[in-house]
Formats: structure tokens, C-alpha cells, sequence
């Protein structure tokens, strides 16, 4: 079978730069390797893919391509002939991460931690500084973390002489690849501890609960989360401290209903005072409020208290209560009571009360006056 021609298979003109050819490149090795792509033919068109990139990427070799065409392989020595792919293992990190190459006795940042913090409704308007109890993992005061047996310290791993890492070769369709392992003797650490600390078996850290403050700012709401930079798990091998999330979750109020910075209430009144109007006192979060009911008030109607909602969580102003007016329907009424309603209905003739007689009542029984 005949070649395909280099530039068709990285998919690039004759006078792509390098750049495009080493994107094209990219893009394709990393869409037809092995270990990603199962299809029957992805091994192929990925040896493909890398002996056109490695004849186009050097310059010489390009040169020589342009003139020559394939006939240039047999005598500048590429294209075709067996590979060395020692260097597979950069370039597969470079696709796909490289976590296995990652230097075990590196710094890193230690794990971060969540916390749960349940408020009331108020505790959550207002505010609070609180103290929680975290259970974290701190350093064994017996062998000051080491592991180790106090009088005693770890020693060199023998099998990777303290690097952690354990380097394979492997002939592969490919060529000759390096694979890079965590040692399994060391277990990456380098080190070996032959008499293990009797506190913490070794580990050189104990589950110990640590009191940390914590401060609710004003205005916080359910599920927003408050994150306290270095208060998570220690750092390993001297690397910094991880973080703590602390996750709040507010208790429903009875009576309150929160959406935002704003506060809901519906507050009941009787028939009387929707009728006849009345000044009543309203439950807020910062305190009862007088506000004035209108004669003639009907279920539905809304009153809105300014900045007697919830402050903003980060300062930007306070939101407001909505009152929404209820009327309460009495029940079990007294026999005076009754009497005194069904002369009320008597006078108004059946109808509702209404100072206008375009209610959506008097249209109403107009519309069905007669059925």
C-alpha cells in the first residue's frame, strides 16, 4: 500500500508553519492514541500520524520531503524505519496531564474540608461569630510526625534510593517507551520506617478535633458557603495548608419567607378591619411595625415596609418586608354574632360590599342574573 502524503495525514497545507504543524499534530495523536481511542485501526493511523510529524517538524527532513517525496526516506533515514519513542512518556504527559510523573516528595497542598453550619432564621439576617469543632488530621506529637518510633528515624528506600519512583522499560509497537511508577515498596515517600510510632501506627498523623472561629456575616442565605483559606488539612512534604468550606443551611421561620434580601409575611386580619380599615402592628425581623389598613382592603393586597428585609450579604444596601393581607373567614360564630352578619347581608341585598359597582362580584351575578 502506497503512502499517503504527510501533509494530508496531519491534514495541513504544503506551507504550514511549524505552529500548525505541531497543533495538527496535537490534535491527532492525542484523537488516535491507543490508550484513548479502541478502535481496530487507531494504532496505525497513530504511527501514521507520528512519522509524518517527525519528518515535518525538522527542517532538513521537510526539505528533503518536498524534493523527494517518500523516495528521500530510504536515504535521509526516515520514514519507515524502526523508532525510538523514549520520549513517548513527555509526550503523553504533555496530552494527558503527566500525573504519574509528579514528584512524590514534592510540596503539595494539603486536602480541603467541609463543614456543615446550620442557623436560624435570624442567625442568618443578623449574623453571628460562632466556634465549630472540625475533626482534622494533625501532626503525631509522639514522633512530631515522622512515623517513626521516638529514638529511632526512617531510612532510604534501597529499591527507588529515595525518589519514590520505580522507571520501566518496554518494547512496545511503538518503540522503546519508559513507564514511571510510584514505588509499591515506599509507597511513593521515599523512605521506610522499620519501627513504626505506637500512636499513629506510623502514619505520622492523628484525627484530632480542632476548635476554629468562624464569623456569619449579616445577610447570609441557604447554601452559600463561607471558606477560611488555611484552615483545611495540613500540607505535605511543606507544602501550604488546604481550606475550609464551611456550607450553611437556614432553618424555616414559622411566619417569615425569605427570597434574596427580601422578607414575606402574610398577615391575617378579620372582616371587620378589612371593612372598616384599622391600624395593626406587623411582626418584623427588626421589630413590630404600624402600618394602616385601608378601609375596604381585600385579600391579596400587598404592603411593602421598606429596609426591613434582610442586609445585603455583601453591603449593598437592605431589601424590604412585603406584607400580603390575608382575610380571615370566622368560623364558629356566636348565635349574636350570626344574627348581627345576617342583617349585614340584609341590608346590603345579598351583595358584596363594594364602593364601586364594576366589582368583579356585582359582574359577576349580573352576568348570571336570572339562571
Amino acid at each position: 500500500m502506497s503512502k499517503r502524503d504527510y501533509y494530508e495525514v496531519l491534514g495541513v497545507s504544503e506551507d504550514a508553519s511549524k505552529q500548525d504543524i505541531r497543533k495538527a499534530y496535537r490534535k491527532l495523536a492525542r484523537e488516535y492514541h491507543p490508550d484513548v481511542n479502541k478502535a481496530d485501526d487507531a494504532e496505525e493511523k497513530f504511527k501514521e500520524v507520528k512519522e509524518a510529524y517527525e519528518v515535518l517538524k525538522d527542517d532538513q527532513k521537510r526539505a528533503q520531503y518536498d524534493q523527494f517525496g517518500h523516495a528521500a526516506g530510504a536515504q535521509a533515514g526516515f520514514g519507515g524505519g524502526a523508532q525510538d519513542f523514549s520520549g513517548f512518556g513527555d509526550i503523553f504527559d504533555m496530552f494527558f496531564g503527566g500525573g504519574g510523573r509528579q514528584d512524590p516528595n514534592a510540596p503539595r497542598q494539603g486536602a480541603d474540608l467541609q463543614y456543615t453550619m446550620t442557623l436560624t432564621f435570624e442567625e442568618a439576617v443578623f449574623g453571628k461569630e460562632a466556634e465549630i469543632t472540625i475533626p482534622k488530621d494533625e501532626p503525631c506529637k509522639t514522633c512530631s510526625g515522622s512515623g517513626a518510633k521516638p529514638g529511632t528515624k526512617p531510612t532510604t528506600c534501597q529499591r527507588c534510593h529515595g525518589s519514590g519512583q520505580i522507571q520501566t522499560e518496554q518494547n512496545t509497537p511503538f518503540g522503546r517507551v519508559v513507564n514511571q511508577s510510584t514505588c509499591n515498596q515506599c509507597r511513593g515517600s521515599g523512605q521506610i520506617i522499620t519501627d513504626k510510632c505506637t500512636t499513629c501506627g506510623g502514619g505520622g498523623t492523628v484525627k484530632e478535633h480542632v476548635k476554629v472561629k468562624v464569623s456569619i456575616p449579616a445577610g447570609i442565605d441557604d447554601g452559600q458557603q463561607i471558606r477560611l483559606s488555611g484552615k483545611g488539612e495540613k500540607g505535605i512534604n511543606g507544602g501550604p495548608p488546604g481550606d475550609l468550606f464551611v456550607v450553611i443551611r437556614v432553618q424555616q421561620h414559622e411566619f417569615f419567607e425569605r427570597e434574596g434580601d427580601n422578607i414575606f409575611l402574610e398577615l391575617p386580619i378579620t372582616f371587620a378591619q378589612a371593612a372598616l380599615g384599622d391600624e395593626v402592628k406587623v411582626p418584623t425581623v427588626h421589630g413590630k411595625v404600624s402600618i394602616k389598613i385601608p378601609a375596604g382592603t381585600q385579600t391579596g393586597k400587598t404592603f411593602r415596609l421598606r429596609n426591613k428585609g434582610v442586609p445585603n450579604v455583601r453591603g449593598y444596601g437592605q431589601g424590604d418586608q412585603h406584607v400580603k393581607v390575608r382575610v380571615v373567614t370566622p368560623t364558629n360564630l356566636t348565635s349574636e354574632q350570626k344574627e348581627l352578619l345576617r342583617k349585614l347581608n340584609e341590608i346590603s341585598d345579598n351583595n358584596p360590599i363594594s364602593e364601586s359597582d364594576d366589582s368583579f362580584f356585582a359582574r359577576f351575578k349580573k352576568a348570571f342574573k336570572g339562571d
